[in-house]
């Protein structure tokens, strides 16, 4: 596969979604809703917002998101030759790190192999989007679902789903099929926001993320309903220790998280 090209055929389709989610329901937003339903209205949200994504992170983070992304991306340490895949990988803002980090490593150990990363991600427009920023050599870009990876067992050394995961239709799914792609021993992180740990912060937070981000989101990309799902789906999604109890739970050993922010950001970490 080329540098750039796209894959299409890997986008998983609703029928397949269906059974990969067993006809479970699912969290959109503050909404139950049929998990197969959850998958084509995240599509929906991110084909509205790829081409103000990125604008739009710095935006509600105040850039505070390079921080977190440096963080997890050095943890991860990137290591010429490997493979490491970036799920949900949207604009390609954690490879394009990776890819630098893999570069300096390469220069400093003296050796003639590159890293290849591979973007995966559900939403044709967000890879699109960040095609169109311009890729690098070392990088790939595949359409395809986070519960229905298009690569064998135990065939990556690394894989990382940043501000992804609580868009998956069935988590655990997603966390299990992380599991079966991972070498043994191989790395597993996942950067999401969480639940602040002081009562003070989490009351600021609250009140910045429902009043201010939704309308933000209608100011500079015109969509304000997207950006209320967002906020909600941060809302929803599991803690630090139940998001740490599913990834044993899915297999991976070591478990654990590092708070970012007070706990409004998370890293979470394990292995194969």
């Amino acid at each position: 596969m080329s540098q750039s090209q796209i894959s299409p055929d890997h986008l998983t389709s609703s029928d397949t979604v269906s059974a990969a989610s067993g006809g479970k329901t699912s969290t959109f937003g503050f909404r139950e809703v049929d998990a197969k339903e959850k998958a084509n209205l995240v599509h929906g949200v991110f084909k509205n917002v790829a081409s103000k994504y990125d604008v739009m992170n710095d935006v509600m983070s105040v850039g505070v998101h390079h921080l977190w992304k440096d963080a997890a991306c050095a943890r991860l340490n990137p290591q010429p030759g490997e493979i490491i895949v970036d799920c949900a990988g949207g604009t390609g803002d954690i490879a394009r790190r990776l890819a630098k980090l893999a570069r300096r490593a390469k220069a400093r150990r003296g050796s003639d192999k590159d890293a290849h990363i591979r973007i995966i991600d559900y939403n044709q427009a967000m890879i699109e989007a960040g095609i169109a920023k311009g890729t690098e050599p070392e990088l790939t870009w595949t359409v395809g679902d986070a519960m229905n990876l298009p690569l064998d067992d135990a065939s990556i050394d690394a894989y990382i789903i940043s501000f992804g995961i609580r868009n998956v239709a069935d988590v655990s799914q997603a966390l299990r099929e992380a599991k079966r792609v991972l070498k043994p021993g191989g790395r597993f992180l996942c950067l999401e926001f969480s639940h602040p740990k002081s009562g003070v912060i989490a009351s600021v937070y609250d009140a910045y993320a429902f009043k201010v981000i939704p309308f933000m989101g209608q100011m500079v990309a015109g969509d304000r309903d997207s950006y209320q799902y967002l906020v909600e789906s941060i809302k929803r999604f599991p803690d630090q220790d139940r998001f740490r109890d599913m990834m044993t739970e899915a297999g991976f050993k070591r478990a654990t998280y590092t708070n970012f922010t007070g706990g409004v950001c998370a890293l979470h970490h394990g292995w194969a």
